[in-house]
């Protein structure tokens, strides 16, 4: 006789929802959003594992490490519950397809969920709320509060049944390697925002000052020595507007060479130093204590 199929129910799906709200509720510099979305799925794992090793064994799968917009993370839970689903009904789906699954698709909404959410939607529902609130009328306030939160809880809702059913469709297809495919193309996207992210966020200025440059004839400003009239003011003020030196020799600095090589070098040779250092199992915790330490001497000894 076969066993029951466990399912998730509605209910079930509704608490999750209701949890992942409080997702960065413990975040940490070690594994960030961990602790909330292990909190997030512990109504689905109740329901499909019965026994306390299963339950102990799903929590400590979901405690690695977990980073993205704390409202797109709704999709990636949908995914992961239809999956958890499947391996409590005995399908072979291992840690490493779960997490996998979670990393591909992490970094990838995560650059999608700044500008729509932090940059476009509440700025837009902040002006709209300001606007009545300069007028004196007190539904500027109240109007933001509860379009925001409308949207914020409807958005998170569906995009998880979202991911719930095409989770469903994915795991339905393990053999054939969509599951595979999935993952490596989340992977790959996941890279072209991280290199964005790299340039916008990681920022290197060094403030080490280099020998003047000469300009050539034609780069700067030649001053009468005499008195300057009225015209020969104005020519001088159009040519520095036109960006010709005021002096023959121009400022020269070490930023400036680097920029002028590769914008970002310095930048990106930090962020594939951190990757190196994860690599070697280094604590993050550790590597922003030391981040912080050397930034501060290296401003102390007036290098950046």
């Amino acid at each position: 006789m076969m066993a029951e199929k466990i399912e998730l129910t509605r209910s079930n799906r509704m608490s999750v929802a209701w949890r992942s709200q409080f997702l960065q509720g413990s975040w940490n510099y070690e594994r960030m959003q961990n602790v909330g979305w292990a909190y997030s799925l512990i109504p689905a794992i109740k329901k499909l594992y019965k026994t306390k090793e299963d339950r102990t064994a799903a929590l400590k799968r979901h405690l690695e490490f977990f980073n993205t917009h704390p409202y797109v993370a709704s999709p990636i839970i949908g995914v992961t519950l239809a999956l958890e689903e499947e391996r409590a009904n005995g399908a072979k789906i291992d840690d490493t397809a779960i997490q996998g699954v979670k990393i591909g698709m992490m970094g990838p909404l995560a650059g999608i969920g700044d500008p729509v959410f932090w940059f476009t939607v509440r700025p837009i529902l902040g002006a709209l709320g300001a606007s009545l609130a300069l007028s004196g009328n007190i539904l500027g306030p109240i109007l933001f509060f509860v379009l925001w939160n409308a949207i914020r809880m409807s958005f998170i809702w569906y995009t998880q049944e979202f991911g719930y059913k095409a989770g469903s469709a994915i795991t339905q297809d393990l053999s054939g390697g969509l599951l595979k495919d999935i993952t490596k193309g989340a992977s790959i996207l996941g890279m072209f925002i991280l290199a964005v992210l790299v340039e916008r966020w990681v920022s290197i200025k060094f403030a080490v000052e280099l020998p003047a440059k000469k300009l050539a004839e034609g780069a700067y400003i030649k001053f009468p020595n005499g008195s300057v009239t009225g015209g020969k003011l104005q020519e001088i003020l159009s040519q520095q507007a036109s960006g010709m030196s005021l002096t023959k020799m121009a400022p020269n600095t070490l930023q400036a060479n680097l920029d002028s090589l590769i914008p970002g070098l310095m930048g990106l040779l930090l962020t594939f130093l951190a990757m190196w250092l994860l690599k070697k199992k280094v604590s993050p915790i550790v590597m922003i204590i030391g981040i912080f330490i050397f930034g501060i001497l290296m401003h102390a000894l007036h290098i950046m």
